[in-house]
C-alpha cells in the first residue's frame, strides 16, 4: 500500500484549512473544516495520481494518507 503525506494549513484570514502535497503533484485545495478536507481528499487524491502518472505500480488497490494540521493561535493574556 502507498502511503502520501498531505500538509494542511489554517488561513485565518479565509477562515478555511489549505492542503497541499509535495507527495501528490498539483494538490491544492481547501475546506472550513478539517473532517471536510479529509472527505474532499477521498476524491482528489487518486485523481491527481492517476492523472500524473503517479500511482502505484503494484498489484495494490489501495492507498492511504495521512493530514498533518498546522494552526497557530494568538490570544491575549489581560494585564
Amino acid at each position: 500500500m502507498s502511503h502520501y503525506l498531505i500538509e494542511a494549513i489554517w488561513d485565518p484570514e479565509a477562515t478555511v484549512w489549505v492542503a497541499t502535497s509535495e507527495d501528490v503533484p498539483g494538490l491544492a485545495t481547501e475546506s472550513a473544516s478539517l473532517e471536510a478536507l479529509a472527505h474532499k481528499l477521498r476524491t482528489l487524491v487518486p485523481e491527481l495520481l492517476e492523472a500524473n502518472d503517479v500511482l502505484p505500480r503494484d498489484d495494490s488497490t489501495e492507498i492511504s494518507f495521512e493530514i498533518v494540521g498546522h494552526r497557530e493561535e494568538l490570544i491575549r493574556l489581560a494585564s
